[in-house]
């Protein structure tokens, strides 16, 4: 079973300012995250705000502009940051927050800090040009990049003593973390095609007539998109109802928080799949107010209720 470790002794000045630092970062730039993380406790919530703003980092240097040589130069750095901190030799009053907010954070829960190497190996094959045959080769990349944020945040969360079923909790974080991670993949499709990126399984391409890529605000000449976005669509709702399971195992704010994050996902998966051109065209995204009703949804914990009552095969707030 995995417990959290919350320590109720006194916050430095130097540490608490360096967790204030992330929770703005997180504030800022965490459009969908947020939401959830303002759920928790405030010691929950300042160790998340800590991952996020290093994962954020991470993401970062992928995502610039920087050549590739220079990315990889500061995966390399970044990943030397990482060694420091889970050997704890980050003082108080260093210059980097981010690095004194989670060394702090990972004193205070169980955190498995590999799983942010895993992030770095992650954005390494986004320098390399990698593609994926296979969803089996897919899901590489998706655990390196979004699985292992699931097994940090439950090292966070922990979950509830004597919760059923619980020893599978990581691999439940996991998939969610899977789900999460294709949705972002079907979002961004063109976005990420005008980046000259491909993460589709070129078999699934193949398969529905889309080899040709998506740099036009059009599906390619005679492909079935359509069909192509509703079978990623079926598959990561299957992740998402394997990786709910999670919730019953969680505390009431951590689940909501779970809920919150997932479902608004969720919700972004169902109007990707109600009008699947609409990703050629421009960023789907949720409404502030939608995204703050998944919130306060998942606080009530509504979600977590459907999945004890009805188990995986029943899908977790599809309707309102």
């Amino acid at each position: 079973m995995i417990r959290t470790v919350e320590s109720a002794s006194h916050v430095s000045a130097p540490v608490l300012a360096a967790y204030r630092y992330c929770e703005t970062v997180t504030g800022q730039q965490a459009r969908n995250f947020a939401y959830g993380i303002r759920l928790l406790p405030t010691p929950k919530r300042r160790a998340m705000s800590a991952l996020y703003a290093f994962s954020r980092r991470v993401d970062d240097i992928g995502d610039g502009d920087l050549a590739d040589d220079v990315k990889v130069a500061r995966l390399q750095e970044t990943r030397a940051l990482l060694a420091r901190i889970r050997e704890g030799g980050i003082e108080e009053d260093d210059t980097d927050p981010v690095a004194v907010a989670l060394t702090h954070a990972a004193d205070a829960f169980p955190i498995p800090l590999d799983g942010l190497d895993e992030l770095i190996d992650g954005v390494e094959m986004d320098t390399r040009g990698e593609t994926y045959e296979t969803w089996d080769d897919l899901k590489v990349y998706c655990r390196c990049v979004a699985g292992a944020i699931g097994r940090l945040s439950l090292g966070v969360f922990g979950t509830e003593p004597g919760a059923r079923g619980a020893e599978r909790a990581a691999e439940y974080a996991d998939t969610l973390g899977l789900a999460l991670q294709l949705t972002n993949i079907l979002r961004d499709v063109r976005e990420d095609a005008l980046g000259g990126r491909t993460y589709l399984p070129a078999d699934d391409l193949a398969k529905f007539g889309c080899a040709a890529g998506f740099e036009r605000p059009t599906p390619p000449e005679g492909s079935d998109f359509a069909g192509l976005v509703h079978f990623e669509v079926r598959r990561a709702r299957a992740l998402f109802a394997e990786g709910y399971q999670l919730l019953p195992m969680l505390d009431r704010r951590s689940g909501a928080c779970v809920a919150a994050m997932a479902g608004i996902y969720r919700r972004l998966l169902d109007r990707i799949a109600r009008d699947p051109e609409a990703v050629l065209r421009g960023r789907v995204s949720l409404p502030g107010h939608e995204k703050a009703y998944v919130a306060v949804r998942g606080l009530s914990g509504l979600d977590t209720r459907q999945v004890t009552r009805h188990g995986a095969g029943r899908s977790v707030g599809r309707r309102v």
